[in-house]
């Protein structure tokens, strides 16, 4: 059978021929890259990658194709995937499916077959930009316009697409771990929420209720939680509707934590602004130091936006920077029982460096 062929045009005029992988069809979003060497199922379920096409760093993917449980959402949420080699076979006891199959029944369009290398090199020099990957056999030059004409990350409230519907209750633990017994009532603001996130709280001893994003703080607080925890999300910080306002009402009147997103906006909310970063912070690996604890973790990454320091001054403590860049990684106000990280600790993909951050944020609640 002959393999279909696939194309990946960027907004900058460049265009990759490849080969289709997954369902077929045309996608667009915004090209980004990761450095991760596992977790690519992790990757492609998280509700944060929502609107991006993901090109995959490592050589080959889906060698240990994929395990029905890791996934981070009920279905896959990337826009789609670009990689060097996707393994047709993989070898893993684990594995209920190859990585094509997972891609093609989620109806996820992919191309393999490109290089990658080059790929990250332009958008290292050229920044993140809008891509379409097409296996229709639409002529290169009508997708570059495309790509051109499609609306970029500023500016887009992702997360409240995302979001839960409705309230619902979450039980399940870290796999293979006997969770503390429920001490704690929390609630987590669903933007677009992981749900190692949810396993990582359940696993030290939190009850946890998930509410969708507009939720007012009224009613979060009408439930009388022990704790909130903002989540990670996709999209513009500044876009997501009524998000600044909420936490700014929740501030003060119970134990937050901010994930990735959350972290974002609980900056917005005490004042600060976020910006574009160029290319983003994608990857397993990326050190932070801890400024307050004098230590470095390794991290799991996902973000395009960031926060400017410079709009935090006097208002809030940067807990936290990036080794790569500066960039801040990390804040807390201890007189209003916050603290928040721009980073993922429950590792869904990554090391597990940062679960502790889970402890603190009980022994805050504890404090309280």
């Amino acid at each position: 059978m002959t393999a279909k062929k696939a194309t990946l045009a960027l907004a900058c005029g460049e265009v990759f021929e490849g080969t289709a992988v997954g369902a077929v069809g045309e996608t667009g979003g915004e090209v980004v890259f990761n450095t991760a060497h596992t977790g690519y199922q992790e990757v492609l379920t998280d509700p944060s990658y929502v609107g991006q096409l993901v090109t995959f760093t490592v050589s080959e993917l889906g060698n240990y194709g994929i395990h029905l449980g890791d996934e981070q959402a009920p279905v896959a949420q990337a826009a789609g995937l670009i990689a060097r080699r996707v393994c047709k076979e993989p070898s893993n006891w684990r594995s209920h499916q190859s990585l094509p199959q997972f891609l093609e029944q989620s109806g996820m369009v992919g191309i393999e077959g490109v290089d990658t290398r080059k790929r990250v090199r332009i958008l290292r020099t050229s920044g993140a930009q809008q891509g379409i990957v097409d296996s229709t056999g639409a002529s290169p030059q009508a997708l570059v316009e495309r790509a051109r004409n499609a609306p970029g990350m500023e500016g887009q409230d992702l997360a409240t697409r995302v979001s839960t519907r409705a309230p619902y209750r979450w039980e399940e633990g870290v796999a293979g771990r006997t969770p503390q017994p429920k001490t704690h009532e929390v609630v987590v603001v669903d933007y677009g929420v992981k749900r190692g996130i949810l396993r990582q709280l359940v696993d030290v001893g939190c009850g946890v209720t998930v509410v969708p994003s507009r939720t007012p703080a009224a009613e979060i607080l009408a439930r009388s939680p022990d704790g909130v925890v903002l989540s990670n999300g996709p999209g513009d910080p500044a876009a997501v509707t009524g998000a600044d306002v909420q936490a700014r009402e929740l501030l003060g009147k119970v134990p937050i934590l901010g994930i990735c997103l959350g972290n974002q906006i609980l900056a917005l909310a005490m004042g600060g602004k976020t910006y574009k970063l160029k290319f983003g912070h994608r990857g397993a690996n990326h050190p932070v130091r801890d400024v307050v604890g004098d230590k470095i973790d390794l991290t799991s990454q996902n973000h395009g936006f960031a926060v400017d320091p410079r709009s935090l001054e006097g208002k809030v403590q940067v807990t936290h920077v990036n080794l790569y860049d500066g960039t801040v990684e990390g804040i807390a106000a201890p007189e209003l029982k916050m603290f928040a990280v721009q980073y993922h600790p429950e590792d869904n993909p990554g090391p597990h460096d940062s679960r502790y951050l889970f402890r603190r944020f009980v022994q805050m609640i504890e404090g309280a």
